[in-house]
Protein backbone atom coordinates (compact mmCIF):
# COMPACT_ATOMS: atom_id res chain seq x y z
CA UNK A 1 0.00 0.00 0.00
CA UNK A 2 1.20 3.71 -1.08
CA UNK A 3 1.54 5.93 2.08
CA UNK A 4 2.44 9.76 1.92
CA UNK A 5 3.57 10.24 5.49
CA UNK A 6 5.87 13.63 5.56
CA UNK A 7 9.13 13.46 6.42
CA UNK A 8 8.11 15.54 9.91
CA UNK A 9 5.46 13.12 10.31
CA UNK A 10 8.13 10.62 10.19
CA UNK A 11 9.61 11.45 13.17
CA UNK A 12 7.15 10.16 15.51
CA UNK A 13 8.16 6.75 15.96
CA UNK A 14 4.16 5.39 16.18
CA UNK A 15 3.78 6.77 12.83
CA UNK A 16 6.94 4.87 11.49
CA UNK A 17 5.85 1.63 12.82
CA UNK A 18 2.20 2.47 11.10
CA UNK A 19 3.91 3.65 8.51
CA UNK A 20 5.80 -0.03 8.12
CA UNK A 21 2.55 -1.89 8.34
CA UNK A 22 0.25 -0.13 5.78
CA UNK A 23 3.11 -0.50 3.32
CA UNK A 24 3.06 -4.12 4.19
CA UNK A 25 -0.67 -4.26 3.10
CA UNK A 26 -1.79 -5.23 -0.77
CA UNK A 27 -4.95 -4.98 -0.63
CA UNK A 28 -5.86 -8.49 -0.97
CA UNK A 29 -8.21 -9.16 1.09
CA UNK A 30 -7.76 -12.73 2.44
CA UNK A 31 -8.20 -10.88 5.63
CA UNK A 32 -12.17 -10.53 4.93
CA UNK A 33 -12.87 -14.10 5.02
CA UNK A 34 -11.57 -14.43 8.49
CA UNK A 35 -13.37 -11.42 10.09
CA UNK A 36 -16.09 -11.91 12.38
CA UNK A 37 -17.27 -8.47 12.09
CA UNK A 38 -16.92 -8.68 8.49
CA UNK A 39 -19.23 -12.03 8.62
CA UNK A 40 -22.08 -10.28 10.45
CA UNK A 41 -22.32 -7.14 9.56
CA UNK A 42 -21.32 -7.70 5.61
CA UNK A 43 -19.60 -3.85 5.41
CA UNK A 44 -16.40 -3.51 3.89
CA UNK A 45 -15.41 -0.68 6.33
CA UNK A 46 -15.96 -3.72 9.08
CA UNK A 47 -13.46 -5.81 8.17
CA UNK A 48 -9.62 -5.43 8.81
CA UNK A 49 -9.04 -4.62 5.21
CA UNK A 50 -11.28 -1.36 5.25
CA UNK A 51 -10.29 -0.45 8.99
CA UNK A 52 -6.78 -0.24 7.59
CA UNK A 53 -8.07 2.16 4.76
CA UNK A 54 -9.89 4.27 7.42
CA UNK A 55 -6.63 4.14 9.51
CA UNK A 56 -4.28 5.72 6.51
CA UNK A 57 -6.39 8.24 5.99
CA UNK A 58 -6.79 9.29 9.83
CA UNK A 59 -3.17 8.99 10.24
CA UNK A 60 -2.20 10.38 6.97
CA UNK A 61 -4.39 13.90 7.31
CA UNK A 62 -3.21 13.94 10.84
CA UNK A 63 -7.26 15.27 11.41
CA UNK A 64 -9.64 14.49 14.28
CA UNK A 65 -11.16 10.91 13.90
CA UNK A 66 -15.05 11.45 12.53
CA UNK A 67 -17.86 9.52 14.09
CA UNK A 68 -18.27 6.78 11.11
CA UNK A 69 -14.13 6.31 11.61
CA UNK A 70 -14.57 5.51 14.93
CA UNK A 71 -17.74 3.29 14.58
CA UNK A 72 -15.46 1.38 12.62
CA UNK A 73 -12.56 0.66 14.64
CA UNK A 74 -14.24 0.09 17.61
CA UNK A 75 -16.31 -2.38 16.41
CA UNK A 76 -12.87 -4.70 16.01
CA UNK A 77 -12.75 -7.51 18.23
CA UNK A 78 -8.97 -7.47 17.96
CA UNK A 79 -9.32 -10.89 17.56
CA UNK A 80 -6.18 -10.97 15.49
CA UNK A 81 -7.71 -13.63 12.81
CA UNK A 82 -6.76 -11.37 10.13
CA UNK A 83 -2.95 -11.66 11.44
CA UNK A 84 -3.20 -15.36 11.15
CA UNK A 85 -4.40 -15.80 7.56
CA UNK A 86 -2.65 -12.11 5.94
CA UNK A 87 0.38 -13.84 3.81
CA UNK A 88 2.07 -10.66 3.85
CA UNK A 89 2.41 -10.29 7.65
CA UNK A 90 0.29 -7.28 8.26
CA UNK A 91 0.74 -6.74 11.89
CA UNK A 92 -3.04 -5.45 12.65
CA UNK A 93 -2.65 -5.47 16.34
CA UNK A 94 0.30 -2.99 16.09
CA UNK A 95 -1.91 -0.72 13.46
CA UNK A 96 -5.18 -0.97 15.53
CA UNK A 97 -4.22 -0.38 18.95
CA UNK A 98 -2.04 3.13 17.65
CA UNK A 99 -5.68 3.89 15.52
CA UNK A 100 -6.77 3.67 19.60
CA UNK A 101 -4.85 5.31 21.17
CA UNK A 102 -4.80 8.04 18.58
CA UNK A 103 -8.61 8.28 18.89
CA UNK A 104 -8.85 8.21 22.64
CA UNK A 105 -6.20 11.29 22.62
CA UNK A 106 -8.50 13.35 19.65
CA UNK A 107 -11.71 12.53 19.40
CA UNK A 108 -14.22 13.41 22.34
CA UNK A 109 -16.89 10.72 22.60
CA UNK A 110 -20.36 11.36 24.14
CA UNK A 111 -20.61 11.75 27.52
CA UNK A 112 -22.51 8.11 28.17
CA UNK A 113 -19.67 6.18 25.81
CA UNK A 114 -16.76 8.33 27.94
CA UNK A 115 -18.76 7.48 31.32
CA UNK A 116 -18.93 4.10 30.56
CA UNK A 117 -15.11 3.13 29.49
CA UNK A 118 -14.22 5.27 32.71
CA UNK A 119 -16.03 2.77 34.85
CA UNK A 120 -14.86 0.11 33.02
CA UNK A 121 -10.57 1.21 33.00
CA UNK A 122 -11.62 2.05 37.21
CA UNK A 123 -13.46 -1.21 38.09
CA UNK A 124 -11.72 -4.21 35.88
CA UNK A 125 -8.29 -3.96 36.37
CA UNK A 126 -8.73 -3.87 40.11
CA UNK A 127 -10.46 -7.36 42.17
CA UNK A 128 -11.32 -5.55 44.81
CA UNK A 129 -13.75 -3.11 43.01
CA UNK A 130 -14.67 -5.53 40.79
CA UNK A 131 -15.26 -8.14 43.26
CA UNK A 132 -17.87 -4.93 44.66
CA UNK A 133 -19.26 -4.13 41.35
CA UNK A 134 -20.29 -7.85 40.40
CA UNK A 135 -21.72 -7.80 43.68
CA UNK A 136 -23.77 -4.98 42.83
CA UNK A 137 -24.54 -6.00 39.17
CA UNK A 138 -26.02 -9.44 41.01
CA UNK A 139 -28.37 -7.53 43.06
CA UNK A 140 -29.65 -5.51 39.76
CA UNK A 141 -29.69 -8.59 37.23
CA UNK A 142 -33.51 -9.28 37.84
CA UNK A 143 -33.96 -5.68 36.54
CA UNK A 144 -31.60 -6.03 33.28
CA UNK A 145 -34.21 -5.72 30.85
CA UNK A 146 -35.75 -2.48 32.28
CA UNK A 147 -32.48 -1.14 31.25
CA UNK A 148 -33.17 1.21 28.19
CA UNK A 149 -29.12 0.95 27.01
CA UNK A 150 -27.93 -2.48 25.99
CA UNK A 151 -24.55 -2.15 27.30
CA UNK A 152 -25.77 -1.41 31.16
CA UNK A 153 -27.51 -4.86 30.49
CA UNK A 154 -25.09 -6.29 29.47
CA UNK A 155 -23.24 -5.31 32.26
CA UNK A 156 -25.66 -6.36 34.48
CA UNK A 157 -26.28 -10.06 32.87
CA UNK A 158 -22.43 -11.21 33.18
CA UNK A 159 -22.86 -10.96 36.55
CA UNK A 160 -22.09 -14.52 37.86
CA UNK A 161 -24.61 -16.09 40.31
CA UNK A 162 -21.95 -17.30 42.37
CA UNK A 163 -18.74 -14.77 43.91
CA UNK A 164 -15.73 -16.70 44.31
CA UNK A 165 -14.00 -16.31 48.13
CA UNK A 166 -10.85 -14.64 47.92
CA UNK A 167 -7.85 -16.78 47.37
CA UNK A 168 -4.90 -16.48 49.70
CA UNK A 169 -2.98 -18.33 47.11
CA UNK A 170 -3.36 -15.04 44.64
CA UNK A 171 -1.17 -13.25 47.52
CA UNK A 172 2.67 -12.56 46.75
CA UNK A 173 4.49 -16.09 47.93
CA UNK A 174 6.48 -18.93 46.88
CA UNK A 175 4.81 -22.59 46.05
CA UNK A 176 7.59 -25.05 46.51
CA UNK A 177 7.46 -27.84 44.06
CA UNK A 178 6.78 -31.80 44.75
CA UNK A 179 10.09 -33.42 44.21
CA UNK A 180 13.42 -31.67 42.78
CA UNK A 181 12.83 -28.38 40.91
CA UNK A 182 12.52 -28.53 37.28
CA UNK A 183 11.86 -24.70 37.24
CA UNK A 184 11.10 -21.80 38.92
CA UNK A 185 8.56 -19.64 37.15
CA UNK A 186 6.42 -16.84 38.11
CA UNK A 187 2.63 -17.14 38.07
CA UNK A 188 0.48 -14.25 36.66
CA UNK A 189 -2.78 -14.24 38.60
CA UNK A 190 -4.00 -11.47 36.82
CA UNK A 191 -6.79 -9.05 37.92
CA UNK A 192 -10.34 -9.84 36.61
CA UNK A 193 -9.74 -13.35 36.57
CA UNK A 194 -8.85 -13.34 40.71
CA UNK A 195 -12.43 -11.80 41.08
CA UNK A 196 -14.40 -14.26 39.03
CA UNK A 197 -13.06 -17.56 39.15
CA UNK A 198 -10.51 -18.33 41.34
CA UNK A 199 -10.21 -21.96 40.51
CA UNK A 200 -8.06 -21.62 37.65
CA UNK A 201 -4.67 -19.87 39.50
CA UNK A 202 -5.69 -22.53 42.09
CA UNK A 203 -5.33 -25.52 39.71
CA UNK A 204 -2.26 -24.17 37.64
CA UNK A 205 -0.95 -23.97 41.40
CA UNK A 206 -1.32 -27.62 42.05
CA UNK A 207 -0.38 -28.84 38.43
CA UNK A 208 3.18 -26.83 38.15
CA UNK A 209 4.19 -27.74 41.52
CA UNK A 210 3.15 -31.42 40.89
CA UNK A 211 5.15 -31.37 37.70
CA UNK A 212 8.61 -29.88 39.50
CA UNK A 213 8.12 -26.13 39.68
CA UNK A 214 8.46 -24.15 42.41
CA UNK A 215 5.79 -21.00 41.69
CA UNK A 216 6.63 -17.75 42.76
CA UNK A 217 3.46 -14.75 42.99
CA UNK A 218 5.39 -11.83 42.54
CA UNK A 219 5.11 -8.62 44.73
CA UNK A 220 3.69 -5.93 43.05
CA UNK A 221 2.60 -7.74 39.68
CA UNK A 222 -1.07 -7.45 38.82
CA UNK A 223 -2.87 -6.15 35.94
CA UNK A 224 -1.05 -6.85 32.79
CA UNK A 225 -2.75 -3.40 30.80
CA UNK A 226 -4.65 -5.20 28.08
CA UNK A 227 -8.47 -3.86 29.27
CA UNK A 228 -7.16 -0.14 29.42
CA UNK A 229 -4.47 -0.83 26.15
CA UNK A 230 -6.97 -1.86 23.90
CA UNK A 231 -9.21 0.85 25.22
CA UNK A 232 -6.27 3.42 23.99
CA UNK A 233 -6.05 4.35 27.38
CA UNK A 234 -2.35 4.03 26.97
CA UNK A 235 -1.21 6.09 30.21
CA UNK A 236 -2.58 4.07 32.22
CA UNK A 237 -1.96 0.73 30.57
CA UNK A 238 1.70 1.41 30.52
CA UNK A 239 1.45 2.77 34.22
CA UNK A 240 0.16 -0.88 34.79
CA UNK A 241 2.42 -3.08 32.85
CA UNK A 242 5.34 -1.33 34.26
CA UNK A 243 4.44 -2.36 38.11
CA UNK A 244 4.73 -5.62 36.35
CA UNK A 245 8.07 -5.04 34.79
CA UNK A 246 9.33 -4.16 37.58
CA UNK A 247 8.15 -7.12 39.97
CA UNK A 248 9.45 -9.93 37.81
CA UNK A 249 12.70 -8.43 36.82
CA UNK A 250 13.43 -8.38 40.74
CA UNK A 251 12.54 -12.29 40.55
CA UNK A 252 14.83 -12.11 37.53
CA UNK A 253 17.43 -10.39 39.14
CA UNK A 254 17.33 -12.17 42.41
CA UNK A 255 16.85 -16.21 42.52
CA UNK A 256 15.87 -16.14 38.52
CA UNK A 257 13.21 -17.01 36.51
CA UNK A 258 12.83 -19.67 33.83
CA UNK A 259 9.42 -18.49 32.63
CA UNK A 260 6.66 -16.37 33.66
CA UNK A 261 3.44 -18.45 33.30
CA UNK A 262 0.02 -16.74 32.22
CA UNK A 263 -2.96 -18.42 31.89
CA UNK A 264 -5.35 -16.01 30.78
CA UNK A 265 -4.19 -15.92 26.61
CA UNK A 266 -5.82 -12.44 26.64
CA UNK A 267 -2.85 -10.93 29.09
CA UNK A 268 -0.40 -13.36 27.53
CA UNK A 269 -0.60 -11.84 24.44
CA UNK A 270 -0.28 -8.31 25.84
CA UNK A 271 2.63 -9.59 27.76
CA UNK A 272 4.83 -11.20 25.34
CA UNK A 273 4.59 -7.82 23.49
CA UNK A 274 5.50 -5.53 26.56
CA UNK A 275 9.13 -5.34 24.30
CA UNK A 276 7.09 -3.26 21.75
CA UNK A 277 5.23 -1.18 24.09
CA UNK A 278 7.97 -0.06 25.69
CA UNK A 279 10.57 -0.10 23.21
CA UNK A 280 11.01 3.55 23.88
CA UNK A 281 11.10 3.62 27.54
CA UNK A 282 13.82 3.70 30.26
CA UNK A 283 12.06 0.18 30.77
CA UNK A 284 12.70 -1.26 27.16
CA UNK A 285 15.56 -3.75 28.63
CA UNK A 286 13.71 -5.27 31.12
CA UNK A 287 10.57 -4.98 29.04
CA UNK A 288 12.40 -7.04 26.80
CA UNK A 289 13.67 -9.64 29.06
CA UNK A 290 10.28 -10.32 30.54
CA UNK A 291 8.48 -10.58 26.86
CA UNK A 292 11.32 -12.64 26.34
CA UNK A 293 10.25 -15.28 28.68
CA UNK A 294 6.55 -14.96 28.98
CA UNK A 295 4.71 -17.92 28.11
CA UNK A 296 1.25 -19.36 28.44
CA UNK A 297 0.93 -22.07 30.62
CA UNK A 298 0.39 -24.64 27.48
CA UNK A 299 3.68 -23.63 26.97
CA UNK A 300 5.56 -24.18 29.88
CA UNK A 301 3.47 -27.70 30.38
CA UNK A 302 4.81 -29.48 27.10
CA UNK A 303 8.06 -29.05 28.35
CA UNK A 304 7.35 -30.93 31.37
CA UNK A 305 6.29 -34.87 31.88
CA UNK A 306 2.76 -34.71 32.23
CA UNK A 307 1.76 -38.41 32.68
CA UNK A 308 -0.21 -40.22 30.03
CA UNK A 309 -3.65 -41.07 30.59
CA UNK A 310 -5.31 -40.70 33.99
CA UNK A 311 -7.98 -38.56 33.10
CA UNK A 312 -11.61 -39.99 32.74
CA UNK A 313 -13.73 -41.35 29.85
CA UNK A 314 -15.04 -38.15 28.56
CA UNK A 315 -15.22 -35.80 25.51
CA UNK A 316 -13.91 -32.33 25.86
CA UNK A 317 -14.79 -30.11 23.13
CA UNK A 318 -12.03 -27.90 22.92
CA UNK A 319 -12.84 -23.75 22.54
CA UNK A 320 -9.44 -22.20 21.16
CA UNK A 321 -9.18 -18.53 22.44
CA UNK A 322 -8.40 -15.99 19.41
CA UNK A 323 -5.77 -14.31 21.66
CA UNK A 324 -3.77 -17.98 22.18
CA UNK A 325 -4.42 -19.06 18.49
CA UNK A 326 -4.18 -15.91 16.20
CA UNK A 327 -2.36 -13.28 19.39
CA UNK A 328 0.29 -16.14 20.20
CA UNK A 329 0.20 -18.44 17.48
CA UNK A 330 -0.85 -21.05 19.68
CA UNK A 331 -2.66 -23.51 18.33
CA UNK A 332 -2.07 -27.57 19.53
CA UNK A 333 -0.54 -27.42 22.93
CA UNK A 334 -3.58 -27.47 24.98
CA UNK A 335 -5.25 -30.38 22.71
CA UNK A 336 -2.23 -31.89 22.49
CA UNK A 337 -1.74 -31.87 26.73
CA UNK A 338 -5.38 -32.58 26.69
CA UNK A 339 -5.44 -36.00 24.41
CA UNK A 340 -2.28 -37.10 26.45
CA UNK A 341 -3.92 -36.32 29.50
CA UNK A 342 -6.03 -39.33 28.24
CA UNK A 343 -9.18 -37.14 27.39
CA UNK A 344 -11.29 -37.54 24.33
CA UNK A 345 -10.74 -34.17 22.02
CA UNK A 346 -13.19 -32.31 19.52
CA UNK A 347 -13.24 -28.82 18.06
CA UNK A 348 -16.00 -26.83 16.92
CA UNK A 349 -16.73 -26.01 13.06
CA UNK A 350 -15.42 -22.62 12.32
CA UNK A 351 -12.73 -22.86 15.35
CA UNK A 352 -11.30 -20.01 14.44
CA UNK A 353 -13.80 -17.77 14.87
CA UNK A 354 -14.49 -15.50 17.97
CA UNK A 355 -17.06 -15.92 20.33
CA UNK A 356 -17.36 -12.26 20.87
CA UNK A 357 -15.56 -11.86 23.93
CA UNK A 358 -12.63 -9.39 23.14
CA UNK A 359 -11.73 -8.50 26.53
CA UNK A 360 -14.32 -5.35 27.26
CA UNK A 361 -16.03 -6.16 23.50
CA UNK A 362 -19.02 -7.88 25.04
CA UNK A 363 -19.89 -5.10 27.37
CA UNK A 364 -19.18 -2.04 24.89
CA UNK A 365 -20.48 -3.94 21.44
CA UNK A 366 -22.98 -6.04 23.26
CA UNK A 367 -25.70 -6.70 20.28
CA UNK A 368 -22.62 -7.73 17.75
CA UNK A 369 -21.14 -10.16 21.06
CA UNK A 370 -24.35 -11.45 20.78
CA UNK A 371 -24.45 -13.05 17.14
CA UNK A 372 -20.88 -14.21 17.74
CA UNK A 373 -21.64 -15.68 21.05
CA UNK A 374 -24.93 -17.75 19.54
CA UNK A 375 -23.13 -18.91 16.38
CA UNK A 376 -20.24 -19.98 18.95
CA UNK A 377 -22.61 -22.00 21.23
CA UNK A 378 -24.31 -23.73 18.66
CA UNK A 379 -21.04 -24.74 16.60
CA UNK A 380 -20.05 -26.41 20.32
CA UNK A 381 -22.94 -27.59 21.11
CA UNK A 382 -23.08 -29.71 17.99
CA UNK A 383 -20.11 -31.89 19.01
CA UNK A 384 -21.94 -33.21 22.27
CA UNK A 385 -19.18 -32.43 24.87
CA UNK A 386 -19.29 -33.47 28.55
CA UNK A 387 -17.45 -30.63 29.02
CA UNK A 388 -15.92 -26.97 27.16
CA UNK A 389 -12.60 -26.15 28.05
CA UNK A 390 -11.08 -22.38 26.89
CA UNK A 391 -7.49 -20.99 28.18
CA UNK A 392 -9.28 -17.54 28.47
CA UNK A 393 -11.05 -16.17 31.02
CA UNK A 394 -13.35 -13.73 28.79
CA UNK A 395 -14.59 -16.51 26.72
CA UNK A 396 -15.50 -18.89 30.03
CA UNK A 397 -17.48 -16.43 30.83
CA UNK A 398 -18.60 -15.19 27.52
CA UNK A 399 -19.47 -18.85 26.11
CA UNK A 400 -20.88 -20.29 29.71
CA UNK A 401 -23.56 -17.56 29.94
CA UNK A 402 -25.47 -19.38 26.95
CA UNK A 403 -24.94 -23.06 27.58
CA UNK A 404 -25.41 -25.65 30.04
CA UNK A 405 -22.55 -27.19 29.47
CA UNK A 406 -19.73 -27.02 31.91
CA UNK A 407 -16.82 -24.50 30.61
CA UNK A 408 -13.74 -25.28 32.61
CA UNK A 409 -9.68 -23.92 32.17
CA UNK A 410 -7.90 -26.34 30.28
CA UNK A 411 -5.37 -26.46 33.63
CA UNK A 412 -8.51 -28.08 35.40
CA UNK A 413 -8.76 -30.77 33.38
CA UNK A 414 -5.08 -31.25 33.15
CA UNK A 415 -4.90 -31.01 37.05
CA UNK A 416 -7.96 -33.35 37.68
CA UNK A 417 -6.59 -36.18 35.29
CA UNK A 418 -3.30 -35.89 37.38
CA UNK A 419 -4.43 -36.34 40.84
CA UNK A 420 -5.91 -32.85 41.27
CA UNK A 421 -9.42 -32.40 42.40
CA UNK A 422 -12.62 -32.72 39.83
CA UNK A 423 -12.87 -29.20 38.67
CA UNK A 424 -16.01 -27.00 40.38
CA UNK A 425 -17.95 -26.55 37.83
CA UNK A 426 -18.20 -29.88 36.60
CA UNK A 427 -19.32 -30.93 40.04
CA UNK A 428 -22.15 -28.35 40.20
CA UNK A 429 -23.21 -29.24 36.47
CA UNK A 430 -23.18 -33.21 38.19
CA UNK A 431 -25.62 -31.77 40.79
CA UNK A 432 -27.89 -29.89 38.55
CA UNK A 433 -27.12 -26.48 39.38
CA UNK A 434 -27.39 -25.48 35.75
CA UNK A 435 -28.19 -21.92 34.67
CA UNK A 436 -24.97 -19.76 34.00
CA UNK A 437 -22.83 -17.91 34.07
CA UNK A 438 -21.93 -19.97 37.37
CA UNK A 439 -18.19 -19.58 37.73
CA UNK A 440 -17.25 -19.64 41.08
Amino acid sequence: MKTEFTAEQLKDPKITRANEILRSCVHCGFCTATCPTYQVLGDELDSPRGRIYLIKDMLENNRVPDVRTVKHIDRCLSCLACMTTCPSGVHYMHLVDHAREYIEERYKRPLGDRALRWILARILPYPTRFRLALLGAKIGRPFARLMPDARLRAMLEMAPRQIPPVSRNDDPQSFAPEGARKKRVALMTGCAQKALNTDINDATIRLLTRLGCEVVVAEGAGCCGALTHHMGKSDESHRTAAKNIRAWAREMDGEGLDAIVINTSGCGTTVKDYGHMFRHDALAGDAARVSEIAMDVSEVLMQLDLPEGGAPDLTVAYHAACSLQHGQQIKTFPKDLLKRAGYGVVEPADSHLCCGSAGTYNLLQPEISKQLKARKVRTLEAKNPDVIAAGNIGCMMQIGSATGVPIVHTVELLDWATGGPKPPAMERAAQGMTGVPILR
